[in-house]
């Protein structure tokens, strides 16, 4: 059970966010720039965020 994942995001995803938000799919270096930039946000901000407001709601 430990290695279940609870959330992700696929290349596809990725691509859909950006036919939406800047109208082209990315290429392989602007994909590799984009899966730094989630991975900083998730680990650098959201996830603190999220955690604190997961754990709040639960006491």
């Amino acid at each position: 059970m430990n290695d279940n994942i609870i959330f992700q995001i696929t290349i596809e995803d990725l691509q859909n966010e950006a036919m939406e938000r800047i109208n082209r799919k990315l290429n392989e270096d602007e994909i590799t720039i984009a899966k730094k930039g989630i991975e900083w946000g998730i680990v650098n901000f959201a996830l603190d965020i999220t955690y604190n407001t997961i754990f709040t709601e639960m006491i």
